[in-house]
């Protein structure tokens, strides 16, 4: 049986956050997290460090720390951000009133404005529409969640923790009032495992409840689904937001080579439902080709879904989570939750609500209160202490396209959208990575237009080269395609409702390539869960193709 001092479930950043705060202070911990790093919510959202601006009149709280972390997050993790700002903009059928609102809930939070004529707005932002009034700037940003991830988990793992994926928690041990071990299955092998410990700290996210129920202890989440859009195009500079109150597609985020749209709000009956409607795409579309209109004839790649892990001390009278209702009235701040005074189980603590842009202010918060309780008089250090990759700097959108020209690397490039070299995947993989869905999201891999039609065969066969990999040929052969099928279906769920124009073109030589030559089958079953509506293996696509999990891009 493995022994340490504290088990952390969840690898979301707020779990790595909360690692890495222990780690700083000498702490034995583990991390146990059901898929990978980052494949909840963490790797469902737009990519927004925020300023606050968005909470700045309904949820001033909230705006205080969105603005004092992305100040930290700049200072301490500058190569996991673009610094590319953000406005606010007025347009005709908008209440001035609300700007007015706007502008004084930002100066009581603390957050900088810039209030700028429509001329000078269009300037900053050229694809702006014609009628915009006035614009705000506001210090918003871009941020990469497993970059800012890896490096959490790299410094955490460099003094001494243990990240174990694929680890889903099962189950608690308990003496009393204490939990005396966490039970885990290992994915991998297999096998169950146990680990002593000391203390639990719940940073489940979305699914934190069901940490608690696991624990014997009652916390009441509420599944708040957002929908997202990926554009094959940036189209604007910075963030650009709508000034209002917060609704359906009111931002566009450009993150990389793309521009996410966001976001829906809509109350579901679990966190793992990330099923998403033709209707919401639609809706995502045309609200924000009023603030930028070439969105509307613009190529869509995919959509997809993430959990907000939202947080109500007192459930709604109707019970909560049964879905329906919108979410936006829920605070987006945050809560440690004492369950040796709330439950009496004496050594668990849970982090909920927040934000991404806060995590590292979650988990100083709750590691504060464990520490009081360990008698660890070491204090926080994360708010000061740079990541690993800091010296970087922050992140540039042509780096990647410079490091191809740097070294020359044209004929290297397996995947041509996102500029990935053999080289990458080559250290990828030397790294122990062994799926493809680990590449795509230490590399980007498959993120781009044409959706994994060629790069997928081609680092499936590096794996399978590498022996990560099962091999051609080799008794388990059948997993390398396995793997492969498995990836695409990861592409695939996003696609499904975006399928028309330029990608419907694309889907066909998607289809084509990986049915038609490779002679898929269907046979990979995602990691992540399939939509509850949808049986693992079906499909409503392309004949070999089934649903699985959709992430940003």
């Amino acid at each position: 049986m493995m022994e340490t001092d504290v088990v952390v479930v969840g690898g979301g950043v707020t779990g790595v956050a909360v690692l890495r705060d222990l780690a700083l202070r000498g702490v034995r911990a583990v991390l146990v997290e059901r898929f990978d790093l980052g494949t909840g919510t963490s790797g469902r959202w737009h990519g927004l460090l925020h300023s606050g601006a968005r909470y700045a009149v309904r949820d001033q709280e909230s705006a205080r720390e969105c603005i004092e972390e992305n100040t930290t997050l700049r200072r301490v993790a500058p190569h996991t951000i673009e610094d590319i700002g953000g406005l606010f903009v007025l347009l005709p059928g908008d209440d001035e009133a609300y700007a007015e609102q706007f502008v004084e809930g930002c100066r009581a939070s603390g957050i900088p404005t810039e209030e700028l004529s429509a001329a000078a707005a269009h300037r900053r932002e050229p694809l702006l529409a014609p009628d915009v009034k006035l614009a705000y700037a506001v210090p918003d940003g871009g941020i990469d969640s497993w970059s800012l991830l890896r490096s959490m988990a790299a410094d955490a793992e460099a003094r001494g923790c243990k990240v174990l994926v694929r680890h889903p928690m099962v189950g608690a041990e308990r003496d009393g009032d204490r939990i005396t071990a966490v039970r885990v299955h290992d994915a991998v092998a297999g096998e169950d495992r146990t680990i002593g410990c000391q203390w639990v700290v719940n940073a489940a996210g979305a699914w934190a409840g069901e940490v608690g129920r696991m624990a014997g202890v009652p916390l009441k989440m509420i599944a708040g689904k957002g929908v997202m859009v990926v554009m094959a195009s940036r189209y604007v500079r910075g963030v650009v937001n709508a000034c209002r109150k917060p609704a359906d597609g009111d931002i566009i985020v450009p993150q990389h080579e793309v521009a996410i749209l966001g976001t829906t709000s809509e109350q579901v009956a679990s966190a793992d439902d990330i099923s998403v409607g033709l209707a919401d795409v639609d809706r995502m579309i045309d609200m924000c080709a009023q603030m930028v209109p070439a969105i509307a004839s613009g190529r869509v790649l995919r959509a997809f879904a993430g959990s907000r892990p939202l947080y109500v001390a007192e459930p709604p009278a109707d019970g909560g989570g049964d879905g329906g209702g919108d979410t936006r009235e829920v605070s987006r701040t945050f809560t440690v939750v004492d369950h040796p005074k709330l439950d009496g189980l004496d050594n668990m603590y849970s982090i909920v609500g927040g934000k991404l842009t806060t995590c590292r202010q979650m988990a100083e918060a709750v590691v504060d209160r464990l520490a009081e309780r360990m008698g660890v008089t070491e204090p926080c250090r994360t708010a000061t202490e740079v990541m690993p990759g800091a010296d970087h700097g922050p992140h540039q959108v042509a780096e990647p396209l410079a490091r191809v020209e740097r070294d020359q690397a044209y004929g290297e490039l397996i995947c041509e959208c996102e500029l990935v070299t053999r080289g990458q995947v080559r250290d990828a993989v030397a790294s122990g990575l062994t799926e493809l869905e680990d590449l795509r999201r230490k590399v980007r891999l498959g993120y781009g237009p044409c959706q994994a039609a060629f790069c997928a065969w081609r680092a499936a066969g590096m794996l399978a080269e590498a022996g990560n990999g099962p091999g051609p040929g080799g008794d388990q052969g059948p997993d390398a395609v396995v793997g492969l099928e498995r990836f695409l279906e990861e592409r695939w769920r996003g696609q499904r409702p975006t399928i028309w124009g330029d990608q419907a073109r694309q889907a066909l030589l998607n289809h084509a390539i990986y049915r038609g030559i490779f002679d898929l089958q269907g046979a990979g079953v995602p990691d992540e869960a399939a939509e509850p509506s949808t049986p693992a293996g079906g499909s409503g696509g392309p004949p070999g193709w089934s649903p699985g999990g959709a992430g940003e891009g």
